[in-house]
């Protein structure tokens, strides 16, 4: 090593990794098994056959499909930033509707409960 140059002294110094430049959103463990328990029973009843999730810095989404080519019938989606206004819960249709909103994932999820109950019925 020359006697002119000076290496850089790594103590003191604090290493850091580059920082992400957005959070992402997820479900938490309980909210996707709640999720995933009601798509396994509409497979079982027929109704839906495929599914999408989608995440990223403002929302957590899960889409269900009748058939994997088409638009969900059902999307359901989780947006934090709502949290203390009408609810980070937010259940739309087939068309883009809204069907429910709310603070909590089960009540938000309640019509596509009813309709499951229909479609055993039938």
């Amino acid at each position: 090593m020359k006697s002119g140059s000076q290496t850089p002294a790594l103590s003191g110094q604090v290493l850091s990794f580059p920082a992400r430049a957005t959070n992402q959103v997820g479900f938490e463990r309980v909210e996707l098994q709640r999720i995933l328990d009601l798509y396994g029973r509409m497979v079982a009843a027929g109704q839906w056959r495929d599914y999408a999730m989608d995440f990223d810095a403002n929302a957590a989404t899960f889409a269900a499909f009748r058939r994997a080519a088409e638009r969900p019938q059902a999307r359901l989606e989780k947006r934090p930033a709502l949290r203390s206004k009408q609810g980070m819960w937010t259940l739309y249709g087939e068309h883009g509707q809204v069907l429910k909103r709310g603070h909590d994932l089960a009540n938000v999820l309640a019509p596509m409960e009813r309709k499951l109950l229909k479609a055993v019925d039938d």
